[in-house]
Order: structure tokens, then C-alpha cells, then sequence
């Protein structure tokens, strides 16, 4: 039989997951190809770059979407256990789990949304492409794999930072902020984290002399614990303290519009990084990730053909 997209093997995924119990990615995929019937043939089929094998992939994609919509976590890599929004989705019985049904959780939506594509579903008679993908040129279609993959390793890379402790999201900034550009050739960066630190977690010296300054909060809070005002206010004074006028904060959470808005209006140049924009830039600057594969399009060359 032919491996069954990623959408048909949502249900199965969950299934296998039920009892609640921690299952391991390589248990996962044995169980989940005993369920739908895959035979070693059917497995050993590969994508087009021969690096994975397509049921590997579809079901890397089928755990990514449910963790994103809320009925799967990840309490630790390479494991999945179900939520009870993932036990309240089996316990209403559907024939089916898909893109249609993930979107009715305001997760799902919001990481689609991140990633900028529309959820699309292989929900009909045969199965077929959606009319969106149909449509688009090769290069369109691969620039949204691209854009989705990366939307879920940065909300990967979010969580996994939430899970640490505050000097690692410290520390991590600093790298990223480095890997930016910041510090230029003769600058540097310093962890300034621990006890007296009055407020501020790090600095950058952008010249060999550290007369230009641009100091670091790092505050690693859960999504739903948003920085507000009072936070801000607090980093500005603790910028006025080291007579400074730059400052980046940065959260793995987000910011209250209260906060936003003082944050504009004060004298110091600050910048705000919520949670989003912190694993974008780690996805972009290559912080926490490493490439996966490489894929090349490639076009004629009128050149070559011209008289």
C-alpha cells in the first residue's frame, strides 16, 4: 500500500499515544506503521533526496502539527506524550484528525499564521493536492515547505529555551545578538547575569574602547506571562544607572501593549524581542539549529542557447 499522507496519520498517531505514557520517536513510528498496515516495503520508500524515508517524514510532520495545535508535547526531545485536549479529540470519536479539524484551535491558527501559509488539508474523495498548491510554481510551493518547517523549529527552539534556566536564555542571547552583527570586528559581548547585576544581563561594546554601549535584559517567562510596563520601567532605569541610552529586552514571552507603548515614548533607543521574533531570529542566524538539507532549483540558461 502507499504510505498514507500526513493528515491520515494524525488519527493513528494519537491512538497509539492514548494511554498517556511517554513514547519515544522510534517507538512511535513502529507502532504507528503496524497500525495502518505499512509493510518493510512500504517503509523503505525514500523522499526525492533519499535522506529520509517518506513515512519517517509524513510522521514528523503528523506530531509537529498536533504538538502545534495542543494535543501532543514534547516534554523532552525526541518523546511525545498526548494533552488532555488531544484525549478530548479521541474521546469525541472522529473519523478522521486534519488540517480542518487542528484549526479550531487558536494555537494551530496562530502558528500557520506565523509561518505564513493557510492551513491546507488533503481532505477529499482521492486525496488530492490542495487547489493553492496545484496552482503554484515549483518555487512557491517549496518556499512555503520551507517557511512552515522553519515556523515549527523556532516555536520548538522557544520551548525547549523556556524549559531551561534564566542564564542559559542569557547567555543565548548574547550569542544570538553577536551572530546579528552587534560587537563588529573589535567589539564584544559580556554576560553580566548573577547577583548584582542591577537589572541588566549583559552588554555589548560595539568599539574596541566600549564607548558606544548597548545593554541586555533577558527575561525567560511562560507564554501566557506577558513583560509589562513596570519590567521596562525598571530596565530604563537600569540604563540611566551605567549612563546608557541603548538597551534590547528580550523575552521568550511577549509584551503588554502598556509596555510597548512606554518602551516608545522613553528617551533611550530600546528594543523589544518577544518570543516570536526571538526563535525567528534564532532560525535566521543559525542560534540552536543546525541544516537539514539543502534543496536546488534549477532553470535554463538562455545564455546557452542564444546564437
Amino acid at each position: 500500500m502507499a504510505v498514507p499522507d500526513y493528515e491520515t496519520l494524525m488519527l493513528p498517531v494519537l491512538r497509539v499515544v492514548a494511554d498517556g505514557e511517554p513514547v519515544g520517536t522510534k517507538s512511535l513510528r513502529e507502532a504507528v506503521a503496524a497500525e495502518v498496515g505499512l509493510s518493510a516495503k512500504d517503509r523503505a520508500e525514500t523522499i526525492p533526496s533519499g535522506k529520509q524515508s517518506v513515512f519517517d517524514n509524513r510522521i514528523g510532520w503528523a506530531t509537529t502539527y498536533l504538538v502545534q495545535a495542543g494535543l501532543l508535547v514534547r516534554p523532552k526531545r525526541a518523546v511525545v506524550t498526548i494533552t488532555q485536549r488531544g484525549r478530548d479529540v479521541l474521546a469525541a470519536k472522529p473519523e478522521r484528525v486534519d488540517n480542518v479539524l487542528l484549526e479550531s484551535f487558536p494555537e494551530f491558527r496562530e502558528f500557520k499564521s506565523r509561518s505564513g501559509t493557510r492551513p491546507r488539508s488533503t481532505r477529499s474523495v482521492n486525496a488530492s493536492p490542495s487547489t493553492e498548491d496545484a496552482g503554484a510554481a515549483p518555487r512557491e510551493r517549496l518556499a512555503r515547505a520551507v517557511a512552515e518547517a522553519n515556523a515549527a523549529v523556532a516555536e520548538e527552539l522557544l520551548r525547549r529555551t523556556r524549559e531551561r534556566e534564566p542564564a542559559f536564555l542569557e547567555s543565548l542571547v548574547l550569542e544570538l545578538l553577536t551572530a546579528m552583527g552587534y560587537g563588529g570586528r573589535e567589539g564584544a559581548a559580556e554576560h553580566l547575569g548573577g547577583s548584582g547585576d542591577e537589572g541588566l544581563d549583559g552588554v555589548i561594546r560595539q568599539d574596541a574602547l566600549g564607548l558606544e554601549r548597548v545593554y541586555v535584559q533577558a527575561k525567560r517567562y511562560a507564554a501566557d506571562n506577558a513583560v509589562s510596563r513596570p519590567a521596562i520601567q525598571g530596565f530604563v532605569g537600569a540604563l540611566q544607572g551605567a549612563q546608557a541610552d541603548r538597551g534590547i529586552f528580550i523575552t521568550t514571552s511577549r509584551f503588554t501593549a502598556e509596555a510597548q507603548s512606554y518602551a516608545e515614548r522613553v528617551n533611550a533607543r530600546l528594543i523589544l524581542i518577544d518570543g516570536q521574533r526571538l526563535g525567528d531570529l534564532m532560525v535566521t542566524y543559525n542560534v540552536g539549529v543546525q541544516e537539514d538539507e539543502t534543496f536546488v532549483l534549477k532553470e535554463i540558461d538562455e545564455d546557452y542557447f542564444e546564437e
